[in-house]
């Protein structure tokens, strides 16, 4: 029997933000389990941030879930979950969106939770999302490091700005928790967590850790 796999699909064309997913993701490989596949879709922007953006890679991200006749589960790895419903029509294995996840992750860790965005725009479309899942009463917070996803998977300084944000979604907002609202923050979750002292979610070791139990459950 072929060892399954679980694919994780980066909407956005940089790369770099596709080796900091395999890098975060490392942690999650164990001997026996499933193989865990970082991809990035070429045609996607180079960064996720903006309405259009998102909706530029919905079609895209489900010609390649539709496609894809071996992954046994697939991860949609940006915050904005861009295309996650179309893609589960796609295909009758599980799909998960890292926001989604993440989300879900944090609650289960503290009463409240705050998010980091990357930008002040992205945090209307994080609302209207939160909203539909009936979850703005568990919110604390979401606060901007204004910073573009290239920034924060490469740039110098996101570590420090990640902890300026973060103490204050803790200390003035309330947060329990704190979520990371971007994929390309991926390096900086344990540094963020130790600098912090409370739980720190990197949304795609999330949607990964619950993609394993459920890959795993259905081949034993």
């Amino acid at each position: 029997m072929s060892r399954p796999s679980i694919l994780v699909i980066n909407p956005n064309s940089n790369q770099l933000v596709t080796r900091g997913l395999e890098d975060a993701l490392k942690p999650l490989g164990f001997a026996g389990g499933p193989e865990i596949i970082c991809k990035t879709l070429a045609e996607g922007p180079y960064g996720i941030e903006s309405q259009a953006d998102a909706e530029s890679v919905t079609m895209p991200l489900r010609r390649m879930v539709e496609s894809d006749n071996s992954s046994a589960a697939f991860i949609i790895a940006c915050y904005s979950d861009p295309g996650l419903h179309v893609c589960r029509e796609a295909t009758d294995r599980p799909v998960f969106g890292i926001a989604e996840c993440g989300v879900l992750t944090a609650l289960a860790r503290a009463d409240t939770f705050g998010v980091i965005a990357i930008a002040q725009r992205s945090i209307r479309r994080h609302m209207r999302y939160l909203r539909q899942m009936g979850l703005m009463d568990r919110l604390s917070g979401e606060r901007p490091l204004n910073m573009s996803v290239a920034e924060t998977a490469s740039g110098e300084g996101t570590l420090a700005r990640m902890i300026e944000v973060g103490r204050t979604l803790k200390d003035e907002d309330g947060a329990g928790a704190i979520v990371m609202g971007c994929a390309g923050m991926a390096r900086h979750r344990r540094s963020l967590e130790e600098a912090l002292g409370i739980p720190v979610i990197d949304p795609t070791q999330a949607a990964v850790t619950m993609a394993l139990g459920t890959v795993q459950f259905a081949h034993h």
